[in-house]
C-alpha cells in the first residue's frame, strides 16, 4: 500500500515471531521477566524487547531476527553506522525493483468460511 511512498514506510517487525520462553538455571520459567500476573512483562521484559524491536529496525528486510534470546546484554544493541545510517525499509534494503511481491494476495479461507465457523462454533458450545 505504501511502496510507492517517498516519505512513509510500514514495515514488518518479527522480533517475537519464533521467541522461545526465558527459562532460568533450573530450566524453569524466568519469571523476573515477568509481571506479578505472570503475563504481561516486567521491566526487564520490556527492556529485552525494546532492544530486539529497535535491532529489528536497523536490519535489512529480508535479513531481520525472527527471535529474542533474553540475555540481557547490552552489547547485543545495534547501532547506527556511515554505511547505515537509517531504518531499514523495503526500499533502502534493495527490494523495490527486485521480484518481491507485495501484490494482494488472495486469502486462504474463504471470507464466508470463517463465519460459517464461528456460526457453527456458538451453536455447538451451546448444545
Amino acid at each position: 500500500r505504501y511502496e510507492e511512498r517517498e516519505d512513509f514506510a510500514v514495515v514488518m517487525q518479527p522480533f517475537f515471531r519464533n521467541t522461545l520462553l526465558p527459562l532460568d538455571s533450573n530450566g524453569k520459567p524466568d519469571l523476573s521477566f515477568f509481571a506479578a500476573d505472570c503475563f504481561h512483562f516486567s521491566v526487564r521484559g520490556y527492556a529485552e524487547m525494546a532492544m530486539a524491536l529497535w535491532n529489528n529496525m536497523l536490519e535489512p528486510a529480508g535479513e531481520k531476527q525472527t527471535y529474542n534470546n533474553f540475555t540481557h546484554d547490552r552489547s547485543k544493541l545495534k547501532c547506527p553506522n556511515s554505511e547505515k545510517p537509517f531504518l531499514s525499509t523495503l526500499r533502502n534494503s534493495g527490494f523495490r525493483n527486485s521480484d518481491l511481491n507485495l501484490e494482494k494476495t488472495k486469502p486462504s479461507v474463504p471470507y464466508w468460511a470463517v463465519i460459517v465457523a464461528a456460526v457453527a462454533g456458538v451453536l455447538a458450545g451451546s448444545l
